[in-house]
This record gives C-alpha cells, sequence and structure tokens, in this order.
C-alpha cells in the first residue's frame, strides 16, 4: 500500500494534512490503538523536523508499507545550495544552527545539510553512519550519492561509551521519540534529491 502524496513545507503548510493521512493509514489498514499512536507520533516527529528547516522547504510525504511493515518518506530536491543556508544561518547570534540539539534536531541537520551536496560538510560527530556510493570527479568534494543510517550511528556511539561525547549522545538516544519507536532512518542522496525515510513495523 501507498498513501497519497502530501506536499509539506517548512512555513506549515501540509503538516495537519500529513498528520491526517497517518491516521487515515492506520484506519485503513485496521491498526490497534497503540500502533496508530506511534505512526501519529512518528509523523509529528518528521512533521517537527520540516517545520525546523532553516530556510523554505518544499518537500513529498507519503507513508507506505507491506505487511504492516511501514515506511515514511519525506523527498525534495536539492534545491539549498551551501551560500543560502550560510545567509540564512547568519541571522543567528552563533552562525550555526542552534536547533540542532536531541536526536530529532540532529537528524533535521543532517537532512539539511545533505541539501547541500557541493559543501562536503557532513563531518560533525553525529554525522557517523555515512556510505557515499558515489562523487562527481569534475567537482572535488562534491556528494552526489550516499546514504546515512540511524543505526550505524547509534552503533557507533555504543561503541564509544568512554567517551563523553558518546555517553552524552546515548541519554539524547534514550530520551527520543524516534529513536524508541523507529525501527530505522535513513537518509539518502541520490539523482539530485534527498529522502528522508522511517521505518516502523507494527
Amino acid at each position: 500500500m501507498r498513501s497519497d502524496i502530501i506536499h509539506v513545507k517548512s512555513d506549515g503548510t501540509g503538516i495537519e494534512e500529513a498528520l491526517t493521512q497517518a491516521e487515515r493509514v492506520a484506519r485503513y489498514k485496521g491498526l490497534a490503538k497503540k500502533p496508530t499512536i506511534h505512526l501519529r507520533l512518528l509523523t509529528e516527529e518528521l512533521m517537527g523536523m520540516v517545520k525546523g528547516m532553516t530556510g523554505v522547504l518544499d518537500a513529498e510525504f507519503w507513508i507506505e508499507d507491506v505487511d504492516n511493515a511501514f515506511q515514511l518518506h519525506l523527498r525534495t530536491d536539492t534545491a539549498m545550495n551551501t551560500k543560502l543556508r550560510r545567509e540564512l544561518l547568519s541571522v543567528s547570534t552563533s552562525g550555526s544552527n542552534e536547533a540542532a540539539k536531541g536526536v530529532t534536531g540532529k537528524i533535521r541537520e543532517l537532512f539539511e545539510k545533505a541539501l547541500e551536496p557541493a559543501d562536503n560538510t557532513l563531518t560533525a560527530p553525529y554525522c557517523t553512519g555515512w556510505t557515499f556510493t558515489g562523487a562527481d570527479n569534475a567537482a572535488p568534494g562534491m556528494i552526489t550519492s550516499g546514504v546515512w543510517s540511524f543505526n550505524s550511528y547509534k552503533e557507533s556511539v555504543r561503541d564509544n561509551a568512554d567517551n563523553a561525547e558518546a555517553r552524552e549522545a546515548w541519554d539524547e538516544l534514550e530520551k527520543s521519540i524516534i529513536a524508541n519507536l523507529a525501527d530505522e532512518v535513513k537518509i539518502w542522496i541520490r539523482n539530485g534529491q534527498v529522502e528522508l525515510t522511517v521505518f516502523k513495523k507494527i
């Protein structure tokens, strides 16, 4: 099953429709109360990321499932370039994305950074988990294809538990809705698009 595509924007357009879509999918699939709430919460987390994006984001949201293995998709073109992002961030006092705190904030920032294929800035500690599958040889440093795995990131944090920064990251993971409910979160860079997918088996 694949739901209708909802166009969502960082100004809030389409957010309520996306949440309604999640509830509609749950009813169509005959989900019990608890899994329905889980699907709704994961959609809320994803829409919270959309609303927190720097600048104007116009993306497509839809839900797919096979045998109650659900996938929540958010896809957009790599329209935000490095110059625009830096101009937007310069408005903040620190010149950085101060909202990139907590697990969802960090995933959101990774998504935003993936929208800058010409700027290889995927180097923050929580960027662990990227696997790059292609590069544009004509433009050194330009990322054209890759995937980030939330589970790979969690494994990295767990493997470095003796590190103070990793311990702090693990505390964030334990408190995060998306970390506790989602089976996996992946971000893909491919064919001029960035796609974030949340996986949940119900």
